[in-house]
């Protein structure tokens, strides 16, 4: 189990612990079982950005405070220079930069995402969560596949969706595929 990965999940228990809910509400508002739920909590199992996203709106809290143990200070602007901004680095299949993290009370979650390029050669797992996402191609090729289409994005393409519904991108060519990724 990786460092970050425990200390998000003792946040993220924490946080679940003072705003008083159970830790099935939390897994039905995540649409994942109990049990999946608790290996969250347990710092056993990855949790995507996008439900640990979701957890802090649940909860009453900013993304940033469950990745980083910090409030967002920043209410008129924030500046994020190049290479920085708050790693994530939980899942094999996806690495991200969480560029707006510094911003307080932000309306959209703005992600640098990279696909390595040997994660997903039999399919990377699908992610669905509430809301909607914006993926912008910034380098390589990327397959990306949504409700049982599958589309190949180039760089400067880009693609909208109800992000409920299954999801998934795979890096192309052997090489790694990176993106922006809004999720509102």
């Amino acid at each position: 189990m990786t460092e970050q990965r425990k200390e998000i999940a003792a946040r993220l228990k924490e946080r679940r612990s003072l705003e008083g809910k159970s830790q099935q509400e939390l897994a039905d508002a995540l649409g994942v079982t109990l049990a999946e739920y608790q290996r969250y909590e347990a710092g056993d199992a990855d949790i995507s950005a996008s439900a640990l996203n979701d957890a802090a709106r649940l909860l009453n809290a900013d993304l940033t405070e469950l990745l980083t143990g910090e409030e967002p200070r920043m209410k008129i602007f924030s500046v994020t220079r190049q290479g920085g901004g708050v790693k994530v680095e939980r899942r094999k299949d996806y690495q991200y930069r969480n560029l707006a993290a510094n911003f307080s009370g932000r309306k959209v979650s703005v992600f640098e995402v990279t696909v390595p390029a040997d994660a997903g050669a039999s399919g990377p797992g699908a992610n669905s969560h509430p809301g909607q996402e914006f993926n912008y191609l910034l380098e390589g090729r990327m397959k990306v596949r949504i409700h049982g289409n599958e589309l190949i994005l180039e760089v400067g393409d880009c693609v909208y969706f109800d992000s409920s519904h299954d999801h998934s991108m795979e890096a192309l060519d052997g090489r790694p595929a990176r993106f922006l990724a809004m999720i509102i």
